[in-house]
């Protein structure tokens, strides 16, 4: 299969149960959430991997890109397991593999595209990078800034946005979906062009 006739792989992390789904950490499952919707699908429990998944087209016509949603169910630091079970399963090169995640070193509200380089501590994406045996996937980066005054990090994420941040929460998660959208459709370069500037 030609790296065009593969599917977009689209991976948004999180913790899985309903304890965990408020929570900063789980910023990727909501944005996960939301296009699986856009396309008109539903996540559901996956037979071959640890993980919720659906499958569609961004836009319409058989030339429309089709894309591979996926919500790992295994916990956040074991999230590369059935990451790299679904690239071997549908081919996907590693490139065509975007990360949703939160991001502590970035303000709230912002968003930041990458491919490649570290963790940054965060479980998520270590345990991806050694399960593909490579780091230069695409990172949607979604900004939760860095806890107030010595609150741990660990804990930060764990907590649930805040009431004032869960005012702007909708219009991100729809901001963060449509970056994933258009490095689908444009290439990295034009969204981060996009979606740099804010």
């Amino acid at each position: 299969m030609s790296p065009q006739a593969a599917p977009w792989l689209v991976v948004g992390l999180g913790n899985p149960g309903p304890e965990y789904a408020g929570n900063r950490h789980n910023a990727g499952f909501m944005v996960a959430d939301l296009l699986a919707g856009r396309i008109g699908a539903r996540l559901a429990r996956n037979r071959k991997v640890v993980a919720e998944t659906a499958e569609g087209r961004l836009g319409v016509g058989v030339d429309a890109p089709r894309i591979v949603l996926a919500k790992p169910m295994t916990y956040m630091n074991l999230s590369g397991g059935p990451v790299a079970g679904l690239a071997q399963f549908y081919k996907v090169p590693v490139g065509q593999i975007i990360a949703v995640h939160d991001e502590l070193d970035i303000p709230y509200g912002q968003l930041r595209l990458k491919i490649g380089g570290g963790e940054g501590g965060h479980n998520g994406l270590r345990s991806m990078s050694r399960s593909l045996g490579s780091k230069e996937f695409i990172r949607v980066r979604f900004g939760i800034g860095r806890p107030p005054g010595r609150q741990d990090p660990a804990d930060f994420v764990l907590s649930d946005f805040s009431a004032a941040e869960r005012k702007e929460l909708d219009y991100f998660v729809d901001r963060t979906a449509d970056a994933v959208e258009a490095v689908i459709e444009r290439g990295l370069e034009a969204a981060q062009n996009m979606y740099h500037a804010g």
